[in-house]
């Protein structure tokens, strides 16, 4: 069991109720979040409510009480439950990691958090920073700025993008999946579009060079290949790509419940940075690196389905039309649209899971933080390299497999 230090406790003095957030990074790994809503001075107690989620383990938190006097150990409560008065039973305390938008920690955890992302702005603060650019908070920015508050570098992050012109200021509006990743990681949609650049080029050289002459005759299956290859390359970089996890997730009960717990509790890719209230352990990181896997074979799966389909309907019809003893045979739908998911689940997975440790570790380096562009010179030129030999893996795959 890890026990809580009361050094870490808020103390509470007089009769009306108080609201304070209290943050602990425990020794198994976790970080343990709880808002105190109340207390009472005929009991030795605090009155506590979990914020975060999960079933991981099992620990108890320390509570010093008001007075001083006595320490009590109480059990922290199921999400939205509230637990009043103290105890020995364990309950199970579930950290929802890495969120962005919240305080966290104390002593050296809450300077460092402070010291990278600004100090905690309570909701006064958050509305009033708000107004001033004229804009809103999506739901989730309000109700994290009303109970636990938001660090000044996210807010103002999101502020400064929402109101960018064109589509991305609508969509850092309307579409949480891009703005928290924008509010992790500034310069995801750079990565996002070098990615479909050298992949889009690298795949035209390769049509232009395996079709010679026939090409302008068989545009429409290099457009197809195409379209489905950007579908793939926003995929494989956004589900590793780090997202600020804001506000509290809904859930729903059973198995699917206990599911959504455990993945959310996962770092996006195998080497992302830990931070002050973000904090991933070994086994974390390897469950990801399967979990990622499966997202990515279903991906190349779905993708190779749609994909190969419209090539084959496209090679279908033309030979209907005007059939030739040159034709090599159709590929096998099934069969290449499984090559695909293996592909992409094995060596895509593999690649880009050491690309994001490679980025991090240059943008993390001082040259990195001081010049900008060194960090982004370094991205262009190890996702070419990266998509260069993939090409090359995935031709030797496919000879092997048959499919081509």
């Amino acid at each position: 069991m890890s026990v809580g230090s009361s050094n870490f406790i808020s103390h509470f003095y007089g009769t009306t109720l108080n609201e304070t957030n209290l943050s602990r990074q425990w020794n198994c790994n976790f970080v343990r979040v709880c808002k105190a809503v109340g207390f009472s001075q005929t009991k030795d107690a605090v009155r506590v409510t979990n914020l975060y989620l999960s079933n991981q383990c099992n620990d108890a938190f320390l509570v010093k009480c008001y007075n001083e006097k006595s320490t009590k150990t109480v059990s922290i409560p199921d999400d939205n439950e509230v637990l009043e008065g103290s105890g020995d039973d364990n309950g199970k305390i579930p950290p929802e990691n890495g969120d962005y938008g919240r305080g966290g920690g104390g002593g050296e955890g809450g300077d460092e958090d402070e010291k990278e992302f600004g100090p905690l702005l309570k909701f006064e603060d958050v509305m009033r920073e708000t107004e001033k650019h004229g804009a809103t908070l999506p739901s989730d920015l309000l109700e994290a700025a009303k109970t636990t508050g938001i660090r000044e570098l996210i807010l103002m992050r999101y502020l400064e993008l929402q109101g960018s012109a064109g589509p991305l200021g609508f969509l850092m509006r309307h579409c949480s999946m891009l703005r928290n990743r924008m509010l992790a990681d500034p310069a995801f949609l750079f990565k996002v579009g070098t990615e479909i650049v050298i992949d889009s080029c690298c795949a035209t050289f390769a049509e232009v060079q395996k079709r010679g002459k026939d090409f302008w005759n068989e545009f429409e299956l290099y457009a197809a290949d195409l379209l489905v290859g950007v579908v793939v390359d926003i995929a494989l970089v956004g589900m590793l790509a780090p997202y600020a996890r804001i506000g509290q997730q809904t859930v729903s009960k059973g198995f699917l419940g206990r599911f959504q717990h455990a993945t959310r509790t996962l770092p996006s890719s195998v080497f992302e940075a830990e931070r002050p209230g973000c904090r991933f352990s070994v086994e974390q990181r390897i469950a990801t690196y399967f979990y990622k896997g499966v997202l990515y074979g279903a991906v190349g799966f779905g993708c190779g389905i749609v994909g190969q389909g419209i090539a084959n309907m496209i090679m279908t019809a033309k030979r209907s039309i005007n059939k030739s003893d040159d034709d090599i045979p159709i590929p096998p739908l099934v069969k290449s649209a499984a090559l695909w998911g293996v592909f992409l689940a094995i060596s895509s997975n593999t690649r880009y899971q050491i690309v994001n440790g490679l980025e991090r570790v240059v943008e993390a380096s001082p040259l990195g933080k001081k010049v900008p562009p060194v960090a982004m010179a370094f991205t262009v030129g190890v996702r070419f390299a990266n998509n260069i030999y993939g090409g090359m893996q995935f031709v030797d795959w496919a000879k092997l497999s048959g499919v081509q």
